[in-house]
């Protein structure tokens, strides 16, 4: 039985792990076996960069942690080495960076064991579905881009007919009564 200090600190990394998890907008565990430093920390800055919060955590204190917050599917993909990559902001934004980094590796290093989103856990299928999608900004001016498109195209159009005419369109000169 461990000493009352290590129990202590324990509850309290565990009731951390907890926080973090309800407070997330999703996340993912990752199984992180062979990658060097230089690409741990290639990864590390690429989650700074989109704002995840990533560690290896011990699988016995993100099981503790997962199943205070209802989550207990997850446990069975706890064993091995585990990192977790957690997001507060753009939910699909761990499913993508960490994706990005297993496609790297092949996969051989680097893989996917769980996520979720929004409390319910998804299935690893799920979650390659949405690692997939672009990010909110990409996806904010694909839509600007066909909104723009049609009002683009009416400028083209009447620069061609001026061009046409000279330079300027000419107007009817309105009838006399």
């Amino acid at each position: 039985m461990p000493n009352a200090k290590v129990l202590t600190e324990k509850q309290a990394i565990v009731a951390e792990l907890t926080d973090k998890i309800k407070g997330a907008a999703s996340g993912v565990l990752v199984d992180y076996k062979g990658i060097t430093v230089a690409e741990d920390t290639a990864l590390r800055a690429e989650c700074r960069k989109n704002e995840l919060d990533y560690a290896v955590v011990k699988n016995t204190l993100v099981r503790r942690a997962i199943d205070n917050v209802g989550m207990n599917e997850m446990d069975e993909v706890l064993n091995g080495t585990t990192s977790m990559a957690l997001s507060n902001g753009d939910p699909i934004a761990p499913m993508r960076v960490i994706n990005k980094f297993s496609k790297q590796f092949n996969g051989a290093k680097f893989t996917i064991k769980a996520g979720f989103m929004d409390g319910k856990v998804l299935s690893l299928d799920e979650i390659m579905a949405l690692a997939e999608l672009p990010s909110k900004e990409a996806l904010q001016a694909q839509v600007l881009g066909t909104m723009l498109a049609p009002i683009s195209s009416l400028a083209i159009v009447l620069k061609a007919i001026a061009d046409e005419k000279g330079g300027y369109v000419e107007r009817e000169a309105p009838a006399a009564e």
